[in-house]
């Protein structure tokens, strides 16, 4: 649904106009998550997120093409829901936290696909490599919290193979496959708020 027909009964009140949303905005990581989806043992999928992270949007709601992100994650504040596999990924085996400590994401294009949806592609680097990557986004609309800050909100998914990025340890299963899928989904649900 776009923004322009939205019916929400919550009190988030979407723009009437979306020029009236231009202006530089800083991601709100205390009701923002940068999470993942991993397959495990070929059985089941294996949730986390960071925990750590900072980002800026810039929206341009005349020209949506013109709108910028920028994203900055601490791989330590790696979470699982368990120490060893959250150690384990930290490792040599996979993030190289100590050598790498950040992955980041700079924009380079956004579209606009109608009805609210959006697309940004950017360049995700991790443990030094730097690969394209496009995350398709949804509006949820813009609103003045209790507070007064001004937010606009976003969720967003996306799929990457991480061996595309170095991130080949594997473990092969006796019944055949591997411990760990290659693909894995990204997704993000974001709430900024207007700089003053």
């Amino acid at each position: 649904m776009g923004i322009f027909s939205r019916n929400d009964t919550e009190t988030a009140t979407a723009a009437t106009d979306l020029t009236a949303l231009t202006g530089d905005y800083t991601i709100d990581p205390a009701h923002s998550t940068i999470g993942f989806v991993a397959r495990h043992a070929m059985v089941t999928n294996v949730k986390g997120s960071f925990q750590d992270f900072t980002g800026t949007l810039h929206l341009d709601g005349a020209d949506p093409s013109r709108s910028t992100a920028s994203i900055d994650v601490v791989m330590d504040s790696i979470e699982t829901g368990n120490a060893d596999r959250d150690g384990h990924l930290k490792s040599a085996d996979f993030f190289k936290t100590d050598e790498f400590p950040t992955m980041t994401f700079r924009s380079t294009k956004a579209e606009d696909l109608g009805g609210g949806d959006y697309r940004v592609t950017g360049e995700l680097t991790i443990l030094g490599t730097t690969r394209t990557l496009s995350i398709d986004l949804e509006f949820n609309g813009a609103a003045k919290d209790p507070f007064g800050n001004e937010r606009v909100g976003f969720e967003g998914k996306a799929e990457i193979l991480r061996s595309e990025w170095g991130l080949t340890w594997n473990a092969a299963l006796e019944t055949g496959g591997v411990l760990v899928s290659d693909k894995i989904k990204l997704n993000f649900d974001i709430s900024a708020i207007r700089n003053a």
